[in-house]
């Protein structure tokens, strides 16, 4: 039986992931947008520990809220360097466009979940970790290959995206500008 405590919990954890993913997809600034992404991230895990699932708990932090919020932050403060923090358009016209679309979404979605026939009353039984890791590396190997060459080809992408070929100066060989004095110091000569 479920009791009240762990009820009024799961609905804190639900209002926290529904105001945070409205938050990332409103709020102009890049860096606050990852930073949602990462609350929203984050409170996935305390549900799958509401759930039971510890080992899903601690992928979604170290995989998701560490790794992608990580390479996410990164790639945004590289590819906007240049420019600082800065915001990106949130045009409103599309809002209600884009309201319509995400009801029309759920209703889809709740129309498959209750019209499927023959759904299971009772959770199927939870495999443990060390049959998880054998099917990932006997029977799953392929897509897991697959998705580790996506990963880094995202990797290398990023990179390729982020580098930018500063303006050379006549005679300036590559590589960073060294300043030739420091700052506040008065200049020789």
């Amino acid at each position: 039986m479920i009791s009240i405590l762990e009820t009024v919990g799961f609905y804190s954890v639900a209002i926290v992931i529904l105001y945070s993913g409205f938050r990332v997809v409103t709020t102009r600034n890049l860096v606050h947008t990852v930073l949602w992404l990462g609350m929203v991230l984050g409170s996935t895990a305390v549900v799958f520990l509401m759930l039971s699932a510890p080992f899903l708990a601690a992928i979604q932090i170290i995989l998701y809220t560490g790794g992608i919020l990580t390479l996410m932050l990164f790639g945004v403060m590289l590819t906007h360097r240049d420019y600082g923090f800065t915001t990106v358009p949130n045009d409103s016209r599309t809002q209600l466009q884009a309201a319509v679309l995400g009801v029309f979404t759920f209703g889809v979605l709740a129309f498959g979940i209750l019209a499927t026939p023959n759904l299971p009353s009772q959770p199927a039984a939870v495999p443990n970790t060390q049959k998880l890791g054998e099917a990932f590396l006997t029977e799953h190997v392929l897509a897991f290959e697959v998705l580790s060459l996506l990963l880094l080809a995202a990797v290398l992408g990023a990179i390729v995206l982020a580098r930018k070929q500063d303006p050379q100066v006549d005679g300036e060989v590559d590589g960073p500008r060294i300043p030739s004095r420091r700052v506040g110091q008065p200049q020789k000569g």
